[in-house]
């Protein structure tokens, strides 16, 4: 499993946002956002039930790691994932966010805190290629300037997605 720890700490003291699932129009907003094409790699970070990379791999014919915490949720996650004969674009690691190697990702997602998303932005900066783009619902990335900012409207709640893109290396 790539780059994921198994969980030390009981799944709870370690989660870095609750478990509430992106409606399946944002979750598809989300990949359109960030010009998502086939082949590429995707990794959702907290991906709960799995519907984003489901979704990456179903709609947009790109290979997807979900990592979460929530053992539960990794059970149902991977029986979805086997269900829909997924298994050889998706996998579902059970491992803390901050734990995982992501320097395979070409879009990371994101539906987690503004807290969190600080914490995860230094392994973003370490892992990901230029050129990556990192997706959040809801919750900006402190510090980093949005290339594209999506509204959505699901049931009278109005819904954010921010692209972040991953920029060139500086030269030293």
């Amino acid at each position: 499993m790539p780059g994921a720890a198994l969980c030390q700490q009981s799944d709870k003291a370690r989660s870095l946002a609750p478990f509430v699932p992106s409606p399946q129009l944002v979750v598809e907003r989300m990949l359109e956002a960030a010009e998502l094409k086939p082949g590429e790699m995707v990794y959702d970070l907290g991906s709960g039930d799995g519907r984003v990379v489901i979704t990456a791999a179903q709609r947009f014919q790109a290979k997807a790691v979900g990592v979460e915490i929530n053992e539960p949720l990794v059970r149902q996650a991977r029986e979805r994932v086997k269900q829909l004969g997924l298994e050889n674009r998706v996998q579902i690691v059970h491992g803390h966010l901050l734990e995982v190697d992501l320097s395979p990702a070409d879009v990371v997602t994101v539906y987690l805190l503004t807290s969190s998303n600080e914490q995860l932005r230094p392994n973003f900066e370490k892992y990901l290629k230029p050129g990556s783009r990192v997706v959040s619902h809801d919750f900006q990335v402190r510090g980093w300037e949005p290339v594209r900012i999506e509204k959505a409207m699901v049931h009278n709640r109005e819904h954010t997605i921010y692209v972040y893109k991953i920029p060139p290396k500086k030269r030293q």
